[in-house]
């Protein structure tokens, strides 16, 4: 669950400063939040999708924050595939076109397909961490690919 946390947020956050922040106040909360959950809440709790609604709560309170800082940052801290061997292994594959492409959809679709592709939630899960209807999250993951399909489409051109 973690891994997915963290692939997720990093997705989002576009910063692995901030995807490691996210995850780790992600749990942080959840913890906390199960101290004060009675048995039987625990035990009805549908575990991925609450941890990923507090996961994108905070991934959106990070981009609030983002947007009120000034561009001109003293440190670029995005993602830099030449410290990690994985990711730069993925970087000769296109990672950085894809999240080039991933960032350039519609908010509602961007999560949608992260989730549902990257972190591997179900449509259900994807409802319930959203606190969207299941057919809006299916409908946003089909969207979402056509507009990706579409993307490279027109860079094949």
């Amino acid at each position: 669950l973690q891994d997915g946390v963290y692939s997720g947020a990093l997705q989002f956050t576009r910063n692995r400063h901030d995807a490691e922040d996210v995850t780790q106040e992600t749990f942080v909360r959840a913890y906390r939040a199960l101290g004060t959950y009675d048995a039987d809440r625990i035990g009805h709790l549908q575990l991925r999708p609450w941890v990923w609604t507090i996961a994108l709560n905070l991934c959106r309170n990070k981009a609030r924050s983002a947007a009120r800082r000034p561009e001109d940052q003293l440190f670029d801290d995005r993602v830099d595939p030449r410290e990690d061997t994985a990711a730069m292994a993925l970087e000769n594959a296109g990672l950085d076109e894809w999240r080039q492409r991933l960032a350039a959809l519609p908010g509602a679709q961007r999560t949608a397909v992260v989730l549902h592709h990257v972190v591997g939630l179900s449509h259900a899960e994807i409802a319930a961490s959203t606190g969207r209807p299941e057919s809006t999250t299916r409908s946003d993951v089909r969207r979402g690919l056509a507009r990706l399909r579409t993307m490279i489409e027109e860079e094949a051109r």
